[in-house]
């Protein structure tokens, strides 16, 4: 995609001033009117084809666990991923989201959580565990085959209580993806390929997308549409400012935002010096040119298949 540079737009606003330079002073103001409007720019749609991401793969978290202090080891304390089938007895094993080396799993007599341990996956799809040093064991008299029902485990020391909480979580980060803004719209299998697929409903907390009723629990899983995290541009800048620190700037610009940058700050910038009926119609000239972009926006990206789902009486019973 097309982008300009920062140097170019911040060249232009003073052309729009009708000066050969700004003050430092000013020049910070208006490098700061720029990240402002930029912003509002971005939050102006969702499906920015610069900023949109349909249907990437992306790990399902499956358990929380919380509890385990120094007595035990504090990095149990984490999100856990789903891996699969255990070799040895058939039931989950989970390894940590953030320290991969604790892994959850059922040794066939007990659900067992270890840390410095590891797993490897067989030709037959299952994982074997090669178990590190047990930090909690279960304790109940009645066995369970899903770790979310047992009631108490055993700290390897101490008098740590260990809470398991079961979760369909998508967090905002992973690592080798960028960082998701905002959730859009999340399938259980590819969408917008070649054939249709499963939409979750899901509610959106701090920790991430919390999808509702997962078609299978072995599901590790499920494909996001999102829009990236907003980043604001960052200009090196010498101590004190320069005003070439900002005009000589090669920070990539997106050139659909360009000419709605250039206005509104100019906009800013006039009212910021009283100068409010000009800058009423600069506000305007920029509302335009952000419009045509829209509009852009709305003619390439087919907003009942991207952006858009049926609503139905079947799809919407999740609550």
């Amino acid at each position: 995609m097309q982008t300009r540079t920062y140097g170019d737009l911040f060249k232009l606003i003073q052309s729009l001033a009708g000066v050969g330079a700004f003050a430092p002073s000013e020049a910070d103001d208006v490098a700061n009117l720029i990240n402002r409007r930029f912003l509002q720019a971005f939050n102006e749609s969702p499906i920015w084809p610069r900023y949109f991401v349909p249907s990437e793969k992306r790990d399902i978290l499956s358990l929380t666990l919380s509890g385990a202090t120094s007595s035990t080891d504090t990095t149990v304390n984490q999100n856990y991923k789903l891996l699969g089938a255990n070799t040895t007895g058939g039931l989950n094993v989970y390894q940590g989201a953030t320290t991969t080396t604790v892994i959850i799993y059922n040794t066939g007599t007990a659900w067992r959580v270890d840390t410095a341990a590891s797993v490897a996956e067989q030709a037959a799809g299952t994982f074997t565990v090669s178990g590190g040093t047990e930090q909690f064991i279960e304790a109940d008299a009645i066995k369970k085959d899903n770790i979310t029902d047992v009631v108490t485990f055993t700290p390897r020391a101490g008098t740590d209580s260990l809470l398991v909480e079961g979760k369909n979580l998508i967090p905002y980060a992973q690592a080798g993806k960028s960082t998701i803004g905002s959730f859009n719209r999340i399938f259980r299998k590819q969408a917008f390929l070649n054939s249709s697929a499963h939409e979750y409903e899901f509610f959106v907390d701090f920790t991430g997308a919390n999808i509702l009723n997962v078609v299978s629990t072995t599901d590790n899983a499920a494909f996001i549409s999102y829009k990236k995290e907003f980043t604001p541009f960052t200009i090196t800048v010498s101590d004190p400012v320069v005003v070439s620190d900002f005009t000589e700037s090669t920070v990539e610009v997106p050139a659909e935002f360009f000419a709605y940058l250039a206005h509104s700050t100019y906009a800013d910038f006039l009212r910021m010096d009283g100068q409010t009926d000009k800058a009423f119609a600069e506000e305007n000239a920029a509302s335009v040119a952000l419009a045509l972009e829209l509009e852009k926006v709305d003619i390439i990206s087919n907003n009942n298949t991207v952006n858009k789902r049926f609503s139905t009486y079947v799809n919407r019973q999740s609550r």
